[in-house]
């Protein structure tokens, strides 16, 4: 199992592990991004986890265990494949809640800056609308529904096309 799975596991951010490990930030983030790590860090890492050295790193485990049979490391990938797309989602959704957060409360300051100096002229409408059209741009690359123009209407599309039955 990698490192920042069993941190998340935990419920820890990348500078409370460093902490309890007496790593640097870093370095945690060097490994979680798949970088060779040093025996001494895996072992910190070992040991706050409370785990085995060898669970942290598959990689030397495997080149010295047995090889697996094809349909398990076949299974392994497609689940790596799946959690990879799933932290990538989680990623950009974080993206965007932090983008909405900015955007309301700089909006919401600069909305009392606009009152006070100029209650009579609400210049910052151009600025909440400007930057509301560029929010509704990520929301929709974020939160993209999957019935315009996803992968259910391509599989539509060429089945139409190729005449069979949908």
């Amino acid at each position: 199992m990698s490192v920042q799975k069993f941190r998340l596991k935990l419920g820890w951010s990348q500078q409370q592990l460093a902490d309890a490990s007496g790593l640097s930030v870093r370095t945690i983030q060097r490994i979680e991004a798949g970088y060779p790590a040093s025996t001494e860090s895996l072992k910190s890492l070992a040991a706050v986890f409370e785990v085995d050295f060898s669970s942290l790193n598959p990689e030397q485990t495997m080149s010295t265990a047995t090889t697996a049979t094809t349909t398990s490391t076949t299974t392994t990938a497609s689940s790596d494949q799946q959690e990879a797309e799933a932290f990538k989602y989680v990623r950009k959704l974080r993206g965007f809640y932090l983008h909405l957060s900015r955007y309301v409360l700089i909006c919401l300051a600069l909305l009392a800056i606009n009152l006070v100096i100029s209650p009579h002229r609400l210049w910052v409408l151009w600025v909440i609308g400007g930057w509301g059209l560029g929010i509704l741009a990520h929301a929709a690359s974020t939160f993209r529904p999957d019935w315009l123009l996803g992968p259910q209407w391509e599989r539509q599309q060429v089945e139409k096309r190729l005449g069979r039955p949908l």
